[in-house]
């Protein structure tokens, strides 16, 4: 990009960073204890708590990875969007509530693993150590793959190296998590998650101005290619890229819906049913987050299908198609105002693993070996250094770069897989035990970790399933199995679970942080 189109986005840019600086120091200031820095003290409003969820759950991929699939695959790819769909309003309808009011039950639980630790009263401590090291593993290689979009939303937009345009995106959000924590956290995802509804439907609808309208858009994609239209195009992955082509099959049509799947389990969203400051904010927060998924998902896919109208065949990188639209269609200062929204998608999903990441290391290795002797001012510490130690795993692993989409598909799954089932059942399924428990984990993190070499030895039997449908039906047959024949389940009736208190009336005391 020329020196003067790229200076209205650099200072859009530099202003939307400095902003979000701002706000981790306000909240360094609001944040006493350990459970405010890792959970917000369970004080969130619906508004916030639902545009935080739903920030933290689109990623980089909306605006990269979702265009650039129906871009190259035509609107069969936008069964993805259907089963995110599905998925985002069954998690809020079941899974939310109970999760707030059981993790505050369970000895006010402020990361998952402590609560299934509590949930199936295991005093080994074997359970809590391995959901936590399940959370590391794959949220370490998801948060690369947010560095990574990063970069190459630099590198594409302002035409510095793509290891720089990565440097600068993990620098900021260290250092404004470092500093705030979950509130600051939770905070700029408001900003964010209007940014990126703003984008989504704003871009869409120019691209649309230019080429005289909805019919017209139709009339270009069917010119170039009538099989685009069609959601009989059958989706796959190759080298990380989606290939078109063939009659949409069974395999296909449940591999994309499955991706809603995974909703139950990614603890950087159920992190936020956890903060909601009751219950009764739930239902609206619900209504908030189905009308911005709704409205993100259908914005995103018409980038995907504009670009096919309005590019195709000068995009050589399908991941570019947004970028490339912007480019083309608005002025400089404009666009570095759509740019900032993919960078508010990239940072809100980052950001909010990287906390959940360091809040688990604290909590789950380092409090846990401790038998909880620790300050709040060093267990504060101990997060700060696990916040950036994650950073730069993930750094490293997002320098040889790789297709933004597959990696959170591969990272989506192993959540989805290892926690969905685990999760579920222990809302729903009071004698639910331990073994089931840990057998259900394991096996729905091996399954995905394995299935492509599983598969690639079926021969010409090769499903080429999306690896999230047999890790949830493995995991769930795992969990099912052990549940009813190893192990007792809980003493504790958990199925009467009280309402959740009022955060002032909580039985729970705090060493305030000392300021330096």
């Amino acid at each position: 990009m020329e020196l003067q189109t790229a200076a209205p986005a650099m200072m859009v840019f530099g202003i939307f960073i400095i902003v979000m600086i701002i706000v981790g120091i306000w909240a360094y200031w609001e944040t006493d204890s350990f459970p405010e820095f890792a959970l917000g003290g369970r004080r969130l409003n619906a508004l916030v708590t639902a545009l935080s969820a739903e920030a933290s759950d689109m990623s980089g991929w909306l605006f990269i990875g979702l265009p650039g699939a129906v871009y190259a695959e035509g609107i069969g790819a936008t069964w993805i969007a259907v089963g995110l769909i599905i998925g985002t309003y069954l998690n809020w309808r079941f899974v939310a509530p109970r999760l707030r009011t059981y993790t505050e039950r369970a000895n006010d639980s402020v990361t998952l693993s402590a609560y299934l630790e509590e949930r199936f009263e295991d005093r080994s401590g074997i359970l809590r150590m391995l959901s936590a090291t399940v959370i590391v593993v794959f949220f370490t290689l998801y948060v690369a793959s947010g560095f990574v979009a990063g970069g190459v939303l630099f590198h594409q937009v302002f035409g510095v190296g793509f290891a720089f345009g990565l440097t600068v995106i993990a620098v900021v959000m260290v250092i404004y998590s470092v500093l705030g924590g979950f509130r600051a956290v939770s905070t700029t995802h408001v900003v964010q998650g209007a940014l990126m509804l703003f984008v989504a439907c704003v871009l869409p609808v120019v691209i649309i101005g230019h080429l005289d309208g909805l019919c017209a858009l139709h009339h270009a994609i069917a010119d170039k290619s009538p099989a685009l239209l069609d959601l009989g195009a059958k989706p796959g992955f190759a080298d990380g890229r989606w290939s078109a082509g063939e009659p949409l099959g069974f395999v296909a049509v449940t591999s994309l819906l499955a991706w809603g799947l995974g909703y139950f389990g990614q603890p950087h969203i159920l992190a936020r049913f956890m903060a909601i400051r009751s219950t009764h904010d739930i239902p609206l927060a619900r209504r908030i987050a189905m009308g911005w998924v709704v409205l993100s998902l259908t914005g995103a896919s018409l980038v995907g299908l504009l670009g096919i109208a309005a590019l195709r065949p000068s995009v050589g990188d399908q991941e570019m198609v947004f970028i490339e639209l912007v480019k083309q269609s608005v002025n400089p200062w404009f666009a570095g105002v759509l740019y900032v929204g993919v960078l508010s998608a990239i940072k809100s999903t980052a950001d909010s693993q990287l906390l959940v990441t360091a809040t688990s290391i604290t909590e789950d290795f380092f409090r846990a070996l401790r038998k909880g002797r620790a300050s709040d001012a060093t267990l504060v510490t101990v997060t700060h250094t696990a916040l950036v130690g994650v950073a730069l795993v993930a750094y490293t692993i997002a320098l040889s770069g790789g297709s933004v989409l597959d990696i959170v598909a591969h990272a989506w799954a192993g959540f989805g897989a290892a926690f969905g089932p685990v999760f579920l059942l222990s809302l729903y399924w009071p004698r639910m035990t331990k073994a089931g428990a840990t057998a259900g984990i394991v096996t729905g993190a091996l399954t995905v970790i394995l299935w492509k070499h599983i598969d690639s030895l079926l021969g010409p039997l090769r499903t080429g399933i999306y690896e999230m449908v047999p890790g949830v039906l493995a995991a769930t047959a795992a969990a099912l199995l052990f549940g009813t024949f190893a192990g007792r389940p809980p003493r504790r009736d958990w199925k009467s679970a009280a309402p959740d208190r009022a955060t002032a009336a909580r039985k729970h005391t705090t060493e305030p942080l000392r300021r330096g």
